[in-house]
């Protein structure tokens, strides 16, 4: 299966587009469209270069993902939400998470959108206290809804 057009869309307009490496708020070095591998300090990239490495970090998740024996039986929506929480968490922390656990019981689990909707805290960089991020609400809430929409 491909990620929609649509979650597509989604995603580049959470991720936001940067083209100078920063931090993000996890303190990762990034650019582009959320992108993470072999970013340094100072980099600076196209446009251009952003959608390529947005369309191959997508590809990654994507391979990822169908490697996974219940990935065939989830819907268009639910797999654009399950790509979505994987490409900005990366499969590290998705691999250990209760959403894969529940995802390789039963995809059609009632309690699995409120698995998105968990994971909406981050780092505050001046206090280090975990804080609820907005951005992150509002996309889990849009991950668990496409997930709901069968």
């Amino acid at each position: 299966m491909k990620i929609s057009e649509y979650a597509e869309a989604v995603m580049k307009e959470h991720e936001g587009l940067r083209l100078k490496a920063y931090r993000c708020p996890a303190g990762v070095l990034t650019i582009g469209y959320g992108h993470t591998i072999n970013v340094k300090p100072g980099d600076v990239i196209s446009k251009d270069t952003a959608d390529r490495f947005f369309v191959e970090d997508v590809e990654r998740v994507e391979r990822q993902l169908d490697a996974e024996n219940y990935s065939k039986h989830l819907s268009q929506g639910q797999y654009d939400a399950v790509i979505d929480f994987i490409f900005n968490l990366g499969w590290g922390k998705y691999r250990s998470s209760t959403l894969r656990k529940k995802l390789l019981c039963n995809v059609n689990d009632a309690t699995i959108p409120n698995e998105f909707r968990r994971w909406v805290y981050g780092t505050d960089p001046k206090t280090g206290a975990k804080i609820k991020l907005p951005g992150l609400v509002k996309r889990r809430e849009w991950e668990a809804q496409m997930y709901e929409d069968l």
